[in-house]
């Protein structure tokens, strides 16, 4: 083997031949990515009368194996909005990039003017849409949440074809399955959003939360969670699911690695 740094695993040119490239089509059209490798799953969130409350687990998933498990899938921007990724990794990483970027171009600017959780949406949606017209999508499903220039709760979504939807709650991946019957009980319209405090909508979040760590395989029992009201946003990175039902298969005799 050529062992020289710029050759490294390629055959010795002068005992096997040159390498032949040719069926690699170097030549043909740009090609991009058509299947996320690294992916965080189940995004979660509902409106209450004062706000919003959102929720994420810490995990990125490396196909299916549970590979990063420190992975915080929620972002604020400028004090009074919150984003939640669902879906590839790396394109949330570019987003994040992205909206830090924005939110000192903002911070810049002479008038005190920010954008608001909607205009934060349809940008982000115009955004996505763009990379999707250019056959180049951010393989991403946001949920947006804050205030709206009125004060009032906002909360919408946005996936990787641009297509943008709001409802009093809402849920990226599996918990679009699991969790949302759960949030519907309590906020079935918008008139019943007036009815949920802050404290029952978070006790409601952390049950989703609960539900889709027992029943979603690509989930994870640590999440971030945050709360945005006009007070400001109150975000938790380090939440644990407490009283698992799983903790039990540590006592199992022939379990994982231990000997008995």
């Amino acid at each position: 083997m050529d062992h020289r740094p710029q050759a490294w695993g390629r055959p010795r040119d002068d005992v096997y031949g040159a390498y032949d490239a040719s069926y690699m089509q170097t030549n043909g059209p740009n090609q991009h990515t058509q299947s996320p490798v690294v992916t965080g799953t189940s995004v979660v969130a509902i409106k209450f009368k004062d706000g919003v409350v959102m929720a994420a687990d810490n995990l990125a998933s490396y196909g299916s194996l549970a590979r990063f498990t420190d992975v915080k899938r929620i972002r604020t921007f400028a004090d009074t909005s919150i984003v939640g990724f669902g879906g590839d990794v790396s394109d949330m990483q570019y987003l994040d990039r992205h909206l830090t970027e924005l939110s000192i171009d903002e911070a810049y600017q002479q008038t005190a003017h920010t954008l608001n959780a909607r205009s934060l949406h349809k940008y982000l949606s115009k955004l996505l849409y763009h990379r999707r017209s250019k056959f180049d999508p951010l393989w991403n499903h946001l949920l947006v949440a804050g205030l709206d220039e009125e004060g009032k709760p906002f909360l919408a979504a946005a996936d990787l074809l641009g297509t943008t939807f709001s409802s009093p709650s809402l849920a990226t991946g599996f918990g679009s399955m699991l969790a949302q019957p759960i949030m519907r009980r309590y906020v079935p319209d918008e008139e019943s959003v007036a009815n949920l405090t802050r404290d029952k909508a978070v006790e409601v979040v952390r049950e989703c939360m609960k539900v889709l760590f027992y029943r979603d395989a690509r989930s994870l029992d640590s999440y971030s969670l945050a709360v945005v009201t006009k007070d400001g946003i109150e975000l938790s990175e380090n939440e644990k699911l407490e009283k698992q039902s799983w903790a039990f298969a540590d006592r199992i005799k022939g379990y994982g690695t231990q000997t008995v």
